[in-house]
């Protein structure tokens, strides 16, 4: 059987790959702080699906811990097909009002880990000629949005994951950026976000946002936005002047910081 790890499995779109990737036969490697939700995900997939489940409990922002992952995506003797950089967290306040502590662990999580554990999954992926990397970025990266360190480190997401992908062509290693739009997950209540103006039509469920990126995955596409609106929203942006489209997010996006 394959296997597939998945960074912050227990919750949210990292939860829904883990049900999706078990469901496809895949064994599992789960990843994440909470060791009790992490046992208690494993045995519901283990009895679902009749696969194979490791839990590895790490928290990504500590880089002895993220190091202890990196070295299980290398190990030889047990290789990952699919990886999943899921691992993130948003921050509610200005950049000037958040402490450097906070910054940093953000920085250490969004983009230390999806780097650190790319580097370590291609490495081995390429020796085998195959393998899938999913790094979950954001919409938020494509925009310049005022004051947001999230939207900074969701960029570089991108960003690295396109020219991996444009590296690796020819060796069977697929490497694509997932730009969520809001997601239906715990995200913006752990981060203290306001989102109940938001109309409802802008809302994705974590099973849709899974289910279009693998099937975009599977298509050999570098960057997947998954729902129609965040596709006509990403393609609107990118022909909008950068001044324009700045004025556009700080008046409509809540929670922008």
């Amino acid at each position: 059987m394959p296997t597939a790890l998945v960074t912050g499995a227990t919750a949210g779109i990292g939860r829904a790959y883990s049900r999706r990737l078990a469901a496809e036969g895949h064994d599992m490697v789960l990843v994440a702080r909470d060791a009790e939700r992490l046992e208690e995900l494993a045995d519901r997939l283990q009895t679902r699906h009749n696969v194979r489940v490791e839990v590895l409990a790490a928290d990504l922002s500590d880089a002895a811990q993220r190091a202890a992952v990196a070295k299980r995506l290398a190990d030889p003797a047990k290789p990952v097909d699919v990886l999943i950089n899921n691992a993130g967290f948003g921050t509610n306040g200005a950049f000037w009002d958040l402490t450097p502590d906070v910054l940093q662990r953000q920085l250490d999580v969004n983009v230390a880990a999806v780097l650190e554990l790319t580097h370590a999954a291609v490495g081995a992926m390429r020796e085998r000629g195959r393998g899938d990397v999913v790094n979950v970025a954001s919409v938020a990266g494509f925009f310049t949005v005022s004051g947001s360190t999230y939207a900074a480190t969701k960029a570089y997401v991108i960003a690295l994951s396109e020219g991996l992908a444009t590296s690796l062509t020819g060796t069977g290693v697929r490497v694509m950026a997932l730009c969520p739009g809001f997601t239906q997950t715990e995200f913006h209540e752990r981060a203290g976000l306001e989102m109940s103006k938001l109309p409802r039509a802008f809302w994705l469920q974590a099973d849709q946002v899974v289910h279009e990126s693998l099937a975009d995955l599977r298509a050999g596409k570098p960057v997947s936005v998954p729902g129609a609106q965040y596709k006509a929203l990403v393609a609107v942006g990118r022909l909008l002047p950068k001044k324009l489209q700045r004025m556009v997010v700080t008046r409509t996006v809540p929670g922008r910081t």
